[in-house]
């Protein structure tokens, strides 16, 4: 008998056009003339002269925004646990040798106060772990993936936090004049390049359903700033957005001068929660979805 997928196949076939990838193999095959070798003459989509004209902006804008969510759909990512944070903080196993380098007083004080900031390096990778335990749903989609800029420091121990579980974890990398590589931890099928940083923070917030903010600057700055910008002006829901570091923010933002301006609200304070350690933060998050539906606090594994 014959496979009614088969036969249906037979009578009405589900495409009659090439395949591009098919296409393209035909092309690169083909008979060498003046009029075949010249450019105009190459496909549209193999041609990266063409691609990469000026006027090709918003077809690029659109492929940046569309590849890494067909990559991430394919993964069954339903949701992310997004980390800033500075490329600057060292591991502190290796944080001494900063100061080692100090070579005078300024330079000395700053090494100190990224060594005091060190600390911040595991609590980023422990809050990962947490976050990568959450279990899959019923229909295998992952929840509260850990998503990092891909880059070192708080970017890395948030990455080889979710690996320290065996977990998998996205880098959103971008494309910098001085050579930057993803870090090691990142999981390759999940290590993205962006090349424009509107459509890098778009991916950031898309999926995401937890953010950590880590000490960091004009970087960490534009994102979280954002961030807070979309919240209180309505265009996404209210998410859990933890600030790690009370002294620090404290003291290079002055959010209670904001609020004596008139420029902010004091309810706009609201939308951020102070914590410090991982067990903190996560808790802070699964209490946030506890108040929402407090079945899916369930879920939350335990820090």
């Amino acid at each position: 008998m014959t496979d009614k997928k088969e036969t249906d196949e037979t009578r009405v076939p589900s495409r009659v056009f090439r395949p591009a990838q098919q296409e393209a193999e035909t092309a690169r095959t083909q008979v060498q003339t003046p009029q075949t070798e010249h450019p105009a003459y190459q496909l549209a989509f193999q041609d990266m002269d063409f691609l990469l004209r000026e006027d090709l902006r918003p077809v690029r804008f659109q492929l940046e925004l569309l590849k890494p969510q067909l990559i991430m759909d394919e993964a069954k990512i339903s949701s992310t646990f997004v980390m800033y944070g500075s490329a600057r903080i060292p591991e502190p196993s290796k944080a001494q040798a900063l100061l080692d380098l100090a070579d005078d007083d300024r330079a000395r004080r700053i090494a100190e106060r990224l060594i005091a900031k060190s600390k911040y390096y595991e609590v980023a990778r422990e809050l990962a772990r947490l976050a990568s335990n959450f279990p899959r749903d019923d229909e295998g989609n992952r929840q509260f993936v850990v998503c990092s800029g891909g880059g070192p420091s708080i970017m890395e121990a948030a990455n080889r936090g979710a690996a320290d579980v065996d977990a998998e974890s996205i880098g959103l990398n971008i494309v910098l004049p001085h050579e930057q590589a993803p870090n090691p931890y990142v999981t390759p099928s999940l290590s993205m390049q962006f090349h424009y940083f509107a459509l890098r923070k778009m991916h950031f917030l898309l999926h995401a359903r937890a953010v950590a903010v880590f000490p960091g600057g004009f970087g960490t700055f534009d994102e979280s700033f954002e961030l807070l910008t979309l919240i209180q002006t309505g265009k996404i829901d209210p998410i859990p957005v933890l600030f790690y570091g009370r002294d620090f923010w404290n003291r290079v933002v002055d959010f209670e001068a904001l609020c004596e301006e008139g420029v902010i609200s004091p309810r706009d304070l609201d939308l951020i929660t102070f914590v410090e350690t991982a067990e903190e933060g996560w808790e802070a998050v699964r209490e946030f979805y506890r108040k929402r539906d407090p079945e899916v606090a369930e879920d939350f594994p335990p820090a």
